[in-house]
């Protein structure tokens, strides 16, 4: 039988649908609540090279190394080794699954703004509800990975209805005076004055908001081994990236010409929907609520699938525990699926009691998500430094540009939640000690020499968490 193969479609989809989530429809106050026109616009310059770099880096990895299906991971293992592999597998796989547990109760909070019921995300009857639509989703996906992706990519069309609604509406009312007045932006009272350290300050802001909102920019790259062309994964990524970015900027800088800049930090969550209200009526906000809603289920079956991939492939690799790397008659990862929404059921019943728990552990997920983005940039030089002989001006350029702004990110996420993302890490250094025992392998000295730094760094991160240097609730 002919195993299905993921086309160019389902992997743009995947990738704007992993990009697009809850957060899409509140990106406006995010970044307009403290910033003008001016930072919005020098924030997205910033973001789009920094972002179009990266994305250029798992486009040329692809097509330069398309026999590392793991691609986000494997860039990793292959430039620094089995452990560093691992590591960067390891605390992806958090992050993904934290995340779908975000996706929950975002999503039944959305549907608390129809049935009051489940305001807030968290109560009873959402985690009964949540947790139905979790085991759900597993089973979809459990019917193969195709399918899955495919109803993905409706899900991705349906969500950008109301987005591409909203942005229409706005280039029709767009007044230029209301624009301008707060060009600069107006936290400093001071309207219509240029200042250059407002202005950075204000662009600092956006960048801190832009961290988050690309995160899922890898969802074709993880899923390499199942593209009918593996040119395909590299396009699908810089498709998808362009697109969202084109998407994003033109909802953050036209709302500076529909609301006052002073009064974009009054809108309530999610704020596109106070901006539709805002230009046609109550309807506009129902439909918004409604596109929210389809856009977190979207992220959610996105994610998952992401979640469930990942393990899976590095189990494949002989980094993560064999029982991992199990297909059922669909070619669905069966055993990582299992396990990824089992954890993300903790997690969910957890939060009846109380939600510190998960807060912590998706404070420090979302930080090592970067890591995973910064070793493969890292990888991009270090390839095209070792193939320098063919190595043409635009690698080297992605590579450097991608490396530099990837650091920064790491630096703008906090240094000190770094520090306590190494606590992630401790479960890990176990499973890996078992598995390379397994493969009958031999820890290196540079493995201790690993362990030892994350225990330390670790220890530092929990001093500072207890001395109340660190804040995370």
């Amino acid at each position: 039988m002919n195993e299905k193969k993921l086309g160019k479609t389902s992997l743009i989809g995947l990738v704007i649908g992993s990009m697009i989530g809850g957060g899409a429809f509140n990106i406006i106050s995010d970044m307009g609540g403290q910033a003008g026109g001016l930072a919005i616009i020098i924030g997205w310059i910033i973001t789009a090279i920094g972002m179009i770099s990266l994305a250029f880096v798992f486009q040329n990895l692809t097509n330069e190394r398309p026999d590392l299906d793991g691609g986000i991971y494997s860039y990793a293992q292959t430039g620094f080794g089995d452990f560093v592999g691992f590591s960067s597998a390891w605390g992806y796989w958090f992050a993904a699954f934290l995340g779908n547990v975000a996706y929950a109760t975002l999503l039944m909070s959305a549907v608390g703004n129809f049935f009051p019921i489940f305001k807030g995300g968290n109560t009873l009857p959402s985690i009964i509800v949540a947790s139905f639509l979790l085991w759900g989703v597993h089973f979809l996906i459990l019917r193969g990975v195709e399918t899955a992706a495919f109803i993905n990519s409706i899900v991705t069309v349906a969500k950008l209805i109301p987005i591409f609604l909203v942005i229409i509406c706005m280039i029709v009312v767009f007044n230029f005076d209301t624009f301008k007045s707060g060009f600069y932006g107006m936290a400093s009272g001071s309207v219509g004055v240029f200042s250059w350290g407002d202005t950075m300050s204000q662009v600092k802001s956006t960048m801190l908001v832009t961290v988050w909102v690309f995160t899922g920019i890898e969802g074709a790259v993880v899923f390499s081994g199942r593209a009918k062309s593996k040119k395909d994964v590299g396009t699908a990524t810089v498709i998808g990236l362009v697109s969202v970015l084109i998407i994003y900027f033109l909802m953050t800088v036209l709302a500076q010409g529909v609301i006052q800049q002073s009064e974009i930090s009054k809108l309530a969550s999610p704020s596109m929907a106070q901006i539709l209200e805002h230009i046609v009526g109550h309807w506009g906000s129902i439909l918004v609520n409604i596109g929210l809603i389809i856009s977190v289920l979207g992220a959610w079956l996105g994610w998952t699938l992401l979640a469930g991939e990942l393990p899976f492939i590095v189990a494949k690799d002989g980094l993560f525990p064999k029982w991992f790397a199990k297909e059922n008659k669909n070619k669905a990862p069966i055993n990582a699926l299992i396990i990824t929404n089992i954890l993300v059921q903790i997690f969910l019943i957890s939060m009846l009691f109380t939600d510190s728990a998960y807060q912590f552990a998706f404070s420090l997920a979302s930080s090592a998500i970067l890591i995973p983005y910064t070793l493969s940039a890292f990888y991009q030089v270090k390839y095209t430094a070792q193939h320098k002989h063919k190595a043409s001006l635009k690698q080297w350029v992605i590579g450097i540009v991608a490396s530099i702004y990837t650091i920064w990110l790491v630096y703008a996420a906090g240094l000190d939640y770094l520090l306590l993302t190494m606590l992630l890490y401790i479960p890990g250094l176990f499973v890996y000690s078992y598995v390379q025992r397994d493969n009958k392998k031999r820890l290196t000295k540079l493995d201790y020499t690993l362990f030892i730094v994350i225990i330390v760094l670790a220890i530092i991160g929990t001093i500072r968490l207890l001395t109340g240097n660190i804040s995370v609730f």
